[in-house]
């Protein structure tokens, strides 16, 4: 696998801005959940790292649970617009307020999906919380509660955000140089 910076085009956001921005949005939550009880479902893999540094800061008692949801196919760069359940929730979330934590919310076709699933599981609240946000690729009008970054409609990784799997772990969000990357087979 090649180095990252081989097709690295630019470092979109910063660690510093990322870790900043995340703080300002676990406090906002903190502050609409107050006396709640919130419950935290983060979609894997990607908001890993997301759920993870905005859980540290959100200062009210909370849980967490996990979902596996693809609309991709293996080295897709486009949704298919199927949505497939690889790992349901665990918990029971009826009479809980639920907060959808995403990395990414491009064509809405995931998430859309994933809000009738988990409305049909009456919770008391159903809100999303997404660090990116690719307006311009939306196709489905999903409601975005707490937004980190409206980006614009390049391919970005790091951060939670994989190419082929790989370059999750870099601590900022980068854009693919397309002239000089060649997606894995």
């Amino acid at each position: 696998m090649k180095d990252y910076q081989d097709f690295l085009d630019e470092i979109l956001i910063s660690t510093e801005v990322l870790e900043k921005r995340i703080i300002e949005l676990a406090e906002e939550i903190s502050m609409d959940y107050k006396g709640k009880n919130l419950h935290l479902i983060c979609i894997l893999r990607g908001g890993v790292l997301f759920l993870a540094d905005l859980m540290r800061h959100i200062t009210v008692p909370h849980t967490i649970d996990f979902m596996a949801v693809s609309s991709y196919g293996v080295g897709a760069r486009r949704t298919t617009g199927q949505v497939r359940i690889a790992l349901d929730l665990k918990e029971d979330i009826s009479n809980r307020d639920v907060l959808l934590v995403e990395d990414i919310v491009d064509s809405g076709y995931t998430i859309a999906s994933v809000l009738d699933i988990l409305a049909t599981r009456h919770p008391k609240s159903l809100k999303v919380c997404t660090l990116l946000d690719k307006v311009a690729r939306r196709e489905v009008n999903v409601p975005i509660h707490y937004r980190g970054f409206a980006i614009p409609d390049q391919f970005v990784f790091g951060y939670g955000l994989d190419i082929d799997e790989y370059y999750r772990n870099l601590p900022f969000i980068g854009t693919v140089d397309s002239n000089r990357y060649e997606p894995q087979d």
